[in-house]
């Protein structure tokens, strides 16, 4: 088999077969088969499409193109949740301990931020001596002990997709929907779980720009699951203003701890009680979405969801002091409140510019090398729909860097204000199961 004519059958817009698949992500992974060639083929993918078929092979062959991990010996039925990324997306710091609070197994392999903020593991991290890099027996026992663990991958989890996503990123075939798929089902089929809940985001903020395209991507990965074996939902959400209020590492967790003790953002505590009830029916500890959420709210309002994160962050080394009492996290040298010059309704918060502002304070990377200032950030006073005065608070930036007037006149720009009284739409937009 000769990869050049593997390139042609799919610039021709034929389906590819599973030999050619796996022909193609054996060499690649093992560095026979040259980057010239993977670009060939990612571009041609990228203008032919790939069908649900061959999406799924693809998918199942990275999967298996290093370590997948075994959790079959944790009792009862493991679920897991992955974000596409947005700003002030700490979900995961709230609904994976308050699913475990009501007796499902979260276990749950996690990666680091590029771009606007840092991801959940640089959050957790933020909290003193969190260890996010422990042994696949050690994760296995914690989540058969407390019923939750949030640990980094292993470098030799889905080697094909490290390779394959640094290689799309410097070609220009990122944005194709089966490579998209296939690389996010791949690393959360390798980690094992037995349930998948898809949180895809569109919006500014987000990766998918448009619904139709969210929609689009979230259908094909409910696809793959279903076709290899999993039981894969999806729920489709607003990223066109920042997720809750706090945008930044410690600041997320704080904001995931007050919303565990009940005290939270009205539209973040929309997403994890509605992404919890899914998450608890496919554990089958609830019957129904329904009656799942409303197991999620009492654990919020018993604090049980609140205990269960102590729990975890004890289980990994962290100081639980500091979710006891969140006034020990530091706090950035240089705090700026950005004020509105009239009065109006908040008809829209550009989040992509929010995101890209508290990078630009120390909150995110803008390469892999650079260091995350975990105080940094920024806390939203106002929301879409809430009404302005002339001279109030719009956010609060958190930073220890000088010189930053350009960002802050930046975070105020993000902010559009209107006349007319602004109607907030639902935080989830759709739902999608087989």
């Amino acid at each position: 088999m000769r990869m050049v004519d593997i390139i042609e059958h799919k610039r021709d817009g034929l389906e590819l077969s599973e030999e050619e698949i796996r022909f193609f992500i054996k060499g690649y992974t093992d560095g026979s088969i040259p980057d010239y060639q993977a670009s060939a083929l990612t571009m041609a993918i990228l203008f032919r499409g790939m069908n649900k078929n061959e999406t799924s092979i693809l998918t199942d062959a990275m999967e298996h193109s290093g370590d997948t991990v075994d959790l079959s010996s944790i009792k009862g039925i493991v679920v897991d949740k992955h974000s596409t990324g947005g700003v002030g997306d700490k979900t995961s710091l709230a609904v994976g301990p308050l699913v475990a609070a009501c007796g499902a197994k979260v276990a749950k392999m996690s990666g680091r931020g590029l771009g606007h903020t840092g991801g959940t593991l640089d959050k957790m991290e933020s909290v003193p001596g969190m260890k996010i890099q422990i042994s696949s027996d050690d994760f296995i026992k914690q989540v058969n002990e407390i019923g939750i663990a949030i640990i980094g991958q292993t470098k030799a989890v889905d080697p094909a997709d490290k390779k394959l996503y640094a290689l799309r990123d410097v070609t220009g075939t990122v944005e194709s929907i089966p490579l998209i798929a296939s690389s996010i089902m791949s690393k959360k089929l390798a980690s094992g779980s037995d349930a998948i809940l898809l949180d895809v985001k569109f919006g500014s903020g987000a990766f998918m720009k448009t619904f139709d395209s969210a929609v689009a991507l979230a259908t094909t990965m409910v696809e793959i699951g279903d076709q290899l074996g999993r039981d894969t939902r999806a729920i489709i959400t607003d990223m066109d203003e920042p997720l809750g209020k706090a945008v930044g590492n410690s600041l997320e967790v704080i904001e995931a701890i007050e919303t565990l003790q009940g005290r939270g953002p009205k539209d973040f505590v929309e997403l994890v009680i509605q992404a919890g009830g899914i998450m608890l029916e496919q554990a089958k500890i609830a019957k129904t979405r329904e009656e799942g959420e409303k197991m999620i709210q009492k654990a919020i309002d018993d604090r049980s969801g609140f205990k269960k994160l102590k729990e975890l962050f004890k289980a990994q080394g962290g100081d639980i002091s500091y979710l006891e009492d969140t006034s020990k996290f530091p706090v950035s040298k240089h705090i700026h409140e950005i004020v509105s010059d009239k009065d109006g309704y908040v008809e829209r918060i550009d989040s992509l510019e929010i995101g890209v502002s508290a990078m630009k304070l120390g909150a995110g990377r803008a390469t892999m090398d650079d260091v995350i200032d975990p105080s940094a950030g920024i806390v939203l006073n106002k929301k879409v729909g809430d009404y302005v005065k002339k001279g109030e608070l719009l956010a609060k930036a958190y930073t220890n860097k000088l010189n930053i007037e350009e960002v802050l006149n930046e975070i105020k720009g993000a902010f559009t204000l209107s006349t007319k009284h602004v109607i907030k739409q639902p935080m989830i937009h759709k739902y999608i199961s087989i």
